[in-house]
């Protein structure tokens, strides 16, 4: 685990705090990479988190969201204290039961869907996932059907 303490900054709307170099360097190593998402998880004065390292601008920024932001006490200026290691936990976000069955019914939409980069394929799982009724499950999972056979924009997203 590595410590340190860093002031939040925002970037554009995004508060965060850039990671010292030793810091830096130790998880590196640790990961056997210095490129790409880096997985982390830790506590921002006392509160846990996991989040992702992101290279940004050739600054590593560890981007402090609004439930860190509210969990921790903490604001945009404040000084806070970071501990943070390498995350080896696997992320990989369920499909909801719903999106599953439509897309196996829907041979073109679930070969889009494969084809989809890693990460639109899980924007689109963790959309359906959020949904709080089964009103909004089955209507959002039509219209994410619908964008995989090119019918319609979808989450902001065009048709693919």
């Amino acid at each position: 685990m590595q410590s340190f303490s860093a002031k939040i900054s925002k970037i554009g709307i995004n508060p965060c705090v850039l990671v010292p170099a030793p810091v830096l360097s130790a998880l590196f190593k640790e990961a056997g990479r210095d490129k790409g998402h880096i997985p982390v998880k830790g506590t921002v004065n006392g509160y846990s988190f996991v989040q992702t390292l992101v290279k940004c601008s050739s600054k590593w920024r560890l981007y402090i969201n609004t439930p860190m932001l509210k969990g921790a006490g903490i604001a945009v200026n404040d000084k806070v204290s970071i501990n943070i290691q390498l995350d080896t936990e696997e992320r990989n976000t369920p499909m909801h039961p719903a999106l599953q069955a439509a897309l196996q019914k829907n041979k073109k939409a679930i070969d889009v869907f494969d084809r989809l980069p890693p990460s639109r394929q899980k924007e689109i799982k963790r959309y359906i996932n959020h949904l709080k009724t089964d009103a909004a499950v089955q209507k959002n999972v039509q219209r994410a059907i619908d964008f995989l056979s090119g019918k319609e924009r979808f989450i902001g997203r065009n048709k693919p």
